[in-house]
Parts: C-alpha cells; sequence; structure tokens
C-alpha cells in the first residue's frame, strides 16, 4: 500500500485499517506506561497542590514544581471502574471495566505517548530523564550538559540556554497498535496533540513560557534520548523558560546539520525496558509512515507564511454572536472532572452566551512554535464548524464560525442529527441527545509541500492541541465533550460543502449537557 491510499483508508475508508479477520489479544496487552529497569531515579513528591498558581516571577524554578507539571500534564490522576450489563439473550451478566485515568483524553485510554525530560535544575543531576508515569518519579537516562546537540538537532532555532527544562512528547507504536491496528497512527498524532495542549495550558498557569518545536533532527533526538526509532519516536519538543518568552532565532550561521554526524557526538545509549506483551505484531505502514515523516538534514526544515490559514466562507449570511467578558476557571477541578460523557448527553437548550464563549475561547488559543518566521504567538491552522439543534436565538442547520467577526455563517439550515448519527461508524454517543456537534477542520494537504508526510503529523497534532482546549472550556461551561473518529468525514465535509475546496473534517466532536456517569472512581495522588 502506498502512503496516500494509507492516509486516505485513515480518513474515509477507516475499515480498510485494519485486516477483515483483525482480532485484539486482549490478555497479551501492552501496559499504558513505560517502564525502564535499574536506572538511577528521582522520587518527585505526590503532595500535589489541589490548584495551580502563578508563581514569582524571576524565582528559580525547583524540582518540586516540575513534578506538578508533569503531574497534571500526564500522571495517573484516578482510578475509575465501570460496570457494564451484557444482554446474552437468556440472561443479562453484570461485567466491570477498570481504567487508570489522566488528565487528558486518549483513544482507548492507552495513552500511546511518553513523557521526557531534559532537565537543568540546581537540586538535580543535569540530564536526560524519563518520566516514570507508574511511580510519579524521574529516571536518568543521559547525564550532563546537551545544550550545543540540542539546539543543533532544532536546527539553532531557539535559544536553550536559559530554558531550564525541554519536554520530549514521543510515541511508542505498539501501545495502541495491538487493538487499532493501522488506524493508530491517526490516534498517536492526535493523542500527542491533546498531551502538548496539557502542556501548554499547565505551563501557562504556572508562569513558564513554552515553544513547541515540530522541526528536529529526530534521529539525532532519538539517539539522544536512546529510543529505537522502530519501537518508540519523537514527535514534539518543548523548551520551558522562566523568561516572558524563549527566544528565537531564525538565520542559522552553521547551516547544514546532518542527523547522521550530530549523532556520532554522543555514545548510543542501551536501557532495559518492559511493556508485558510477550507478542508483538509487526507494523510495517506505521514504520514506513514514520520514515517518511523524519527529517534527516537542517535543510529538510520549512517555514509557512502567515497567511496560510484555514478561514471560513465569509462569503455567507452572518449571525453576529454576543460579545463575552474574560473566561476564566478553576483548571485544576475542571481537568479532574473532565470525562467524555458516551451515552450520558441529555439534550438541554444552550444560551448563545455559552455557544459564544465556547468558539471564542477554544480559538482564542494561540501558542510559540517553530512553523513561521515569527516571534509571536501564532494559531492552529484548524478552524471550526458546527451542527446545531436547540441553541437560543440560532436556527437549526450546519454553521462556519467566523473567528474575525466573532459570528456564524450559515451554511444550510435542518435538523441534522440523524443525519450524523447514521453517519457513524460506532454509536458510542446519541447524537439525538446532544445540541452541538463540532468538527474541527484543516486542509488535506496540509503543509505537504513544505514539509511532506510530516505535514500530516503536524495537522494531527495541531487538531489535538485546539481538541483539548475546546474540552476544558466545554466542561467549564457546565457541558461535556466527547471525541469521536468513527464518523464519515466525506459525508460530514458534504453538508458543509468544504470537499471541493481541499478541506477536511479532522474530528467530531459533540458538545452539551450530561448526566453523572455511574462508576467508582478515586485519586491515586496523596
Amino acid at each position: 500500500m502506498n502512503l496516500e491510499t494509507f492516509l486516505h483508508h485513515l480518513h474515509f475508508d477507516t475499515e480498510k485499517s485494519a485486516p477483515p479477520d483483525w482480532q485484539v489479544d486482549w490478555e497479551d496487552a501492552p501496559l499504558p506506561y513505560k517502564l525502564y529497569r535499574g536506572l538511577p531515579e528521582i522520587s518527585l513528591s505526590g503532595d500535589i497542590p489541589l490548584t495551580l498558581k502563578g508563581r514569582e516571577a524571576h524565582a528559580e524554578p525547583v524540582l518540586e514544581e516540575l513534578g506538578y507539571f508533569l503531574w497534571y500534564v500526564y500522571g495517573l490522576t484516578q482510578y475509575a471502574q465501570t460496570a457494564f450489563i451484557e444482554d446474552t439473550g437468556e440472561k443479562s451478566a453484570v461485567s466491570y471495566a477498570q481504567l487508570l485515568r489522566r488528565f487528558v483524553p486518549s483513544g482507548g485510554a492507552l495513552y500511546p505517548n511518553e513523557l521526557y525530560v531534559y532537565i537543568k535544575l540546581k537540586d538535580v543531576p543535569t540530564g536526560i530523564y524519563h518520566y516514570d508515569v507508574a511511580h510519579h518519579r524521574l529516571l536518568l537516562l543521559r547525564e550532563g550538559n546537551h545544550d550545543v546537540y540540542l539546539s543543533r538537532s532544532l536546527g539553532n532555532s531557539c535559544e536553550l540556554s536559559d530554558c531550564f527544562c525541554t519536554v520530549f512528547v514521543s510515541t511508542v507504536f505498539w501501545k495502541n497498535f495491538y487493538k487499532y491496528n493501522n488506524f493508530s497512527y491517526r490516534l498517536q498524532g492526535l493523542d500527542a496533540g491533546v498531551l502538548i495542549g496539557q502542556a501548554l495550558e499547565t505551563a501557562n498557569l504556572m508562569g513558564f513560557s513554552s515553544r513547541v518545536c515540530y522541526q528536529f533532527l529526530d534521529r539525532s533526538v532519538n539517539h539522544l534520548l536512546g529510543l529505537t526509532e522502530q519501537d518508540e519516536s519523537v514527535y514534539a519538543v518543548i523548551p520551558l523558560s522562566i523568561n516572558q518568552s524563549i527566544d528565537c532565532v531564525y538565520n542559522n550561521s552553521e547551516g547544514f546539520v546532518s542527523d547522521t554526524e550530530l549523532s556520532k557526538e554522543v555514545p548510543l545509549l542501551t536501557h532495559e525496558t518492559y511493556n508485558r506483551s510477550k507478542r508483538v505484531i509487526d507494523y510495517p505502514m506505521l514504520r514506513k509512515m514514520n520514515g517518511a515523516s523524519l527529517l534527516e538534514t537542517t535543510n529538510s526544515f520549512g517555514q509557512i507564511r502567515n497567511d496560510e490559514r484555514v478561514k471560513a466562507d465569509l462569503g455567507m449570511e452572518a449571525i453576529m454572536l454576543p460579545f463575552t467578558e474574560p473566561f476564566s476557571y478553576d483548571f485544576a477541578s475542571i481537568c479532574k472532572e473532565r470525562h467524555s460523557p458516551d451515552m450520558n448527553f441529555m439534550m438541554r437548550k444552550v444560551s448563545q452566551t455559552q455557544l459564544s464563549t465556547l468558539l471564542k475561547e477554544t480559538l482564542s488559543l494561540s501558542y510559540q512554535n517553530d512553523l513561521h518566521d515569527t516571534y509571536k504567538n501564532t494559531e492552529p491552522h484548524v478552524t471550526l464548524y458546527g451542527s446545531f439543534y436547540n441553541v437560543e436565538e440560532i436556527p437549526n442547520g450546519a454553521y462556519a464560525y467566523d473567528k474575525s467577526a466573532h459570528a456564524l455563517r450559515r451554511i444550510t439550515l435542518g435538523d441534522f442529527r440523524e443525519f450524523l448519527q447514521d453517519g457513524l461508524t460506532m454509536p458510542t454517543v446519541n447524537l439525538f441527545q446532544v445540541p452541538l456537534v463540532l468538527h474541527l477542520v484543516g486542509d488535506k494537504a496540509h503543509l505537504k509541500r513544505e514539509l511532506g508526510y510530516r505535514g500530516y503529523r503536524i495537522q494531527q497534532m495541531e487538531v489535538g492541541i485546539l481538541l483539548q482546549r475546546l474540552l476544558l472550556v466545554a466542561n467549564a461551561l457546565g457541558m461535556g465533550g466527547h471525541p469521536l473518529l468513527g464518523f464519515d468525514g466525506n459525508q460530514c465535509d458534504e453538508l458543509y460543502g468544504i470537499h471541493s475546496k481541499g478541506k477536511t473534517s479532522l474530528i467530531q466532536v459533540p458538545v452539551g449537557p450530561y448526566r453523572p456517569r455511574a462508576w467508582l472512581k478515586g485519586g491515586v495522588n496523596s
């Protein structure tokens, strides 16, 4: 299968992303977290604050704060047990599902990503660490100062000398391939994105500046962390600083840097790991996609013009939304409450103020990254479309959100709940009970001209970043959001009239009021 066909299947023929006889070996499932053996460890405080507050400006960060940051971003936060009633015809049986939850959503709660950190703090040895989620601790992988090596891996585009920590978001391919087969490739980018989104939110609340680096010499970075490219690869690099912003340099005086030559500057790491699976099936298409997405030299790095944005069509009739006051919420409590409502949505009228706040606050997200030749924050290359029902003074129908005018652009009127429900490949949500069905929309050929197949991976991460923002804001407004990939993309593109414009619906998110879920849950921190 060629790569274009592979990507087409991921979005428009999802049933072809796995063999017809594919069966999940639940008994041989990997752990949802990576375990290293025999490495020096540094324990992190389990006394996590119940709320996050801004820190004193310019105060030197300490290990305790970094521990809080890592826990809020990707730590184990809750143990939950849900009961399911199975009707076999003759009698009903009750089964139970147990989950170790984190604040970020993940397809199947499999959490295919891992976090690594390059730390320069006074109270710990400088070096590369793995965040051991299972034990809330750091494991030392490689000691020493690697500013120069890492800066060159990033094309010398980012000043790392002032950064106290650099976060690496990796993907372990087998962690969700065992269940979703090739469809896991789409999930892995989205999961990395929501993780990045959570990191950006947490860093901002704690007073850290951040920058997301999507472009780097993959093999050099993987080599620094001791990762085997066939099993795991870094998707994003996020430096953190206590300065107001992270200095960026776009004039690379060194010129050409090769991953092959750079990797020779540090020795190979070999560490023992454990993932529980006794039999790991090969995933040739994931390896092929990952290989096609790698950047081998800094000459492969690219930037895009600021005017290359996904915009709503401005020629349609507009409904102006009310402008609302700046919105704030208790981040920690919202993180703890957020979950996917499943079948627990219930139909209630949504006010214009709620809808206005949701759309405005979601698309107000901007962050510093390396995709643009600018020192300023930039926005994700994604916009919002939606099918609305039972919204105050908004006729039922399909709309595009016009951020610049803070208005809805009407596409077509009607009740499309049945239309969207029929498009679900797995009806895990009753859309007849959902007032807002949102779609994050982007270009089909996102960054392909500049970065080839890496552009697809970046797009999925940017969708994930915006998705996490959407879910947090929805929850703060008293509503729930449920990310769905099992929907008919062609059908939604037809509804919005975007297929001929080179755009597509990247994820579907039902949003609305919901009733409490019947489950037992408890926090796993002190």
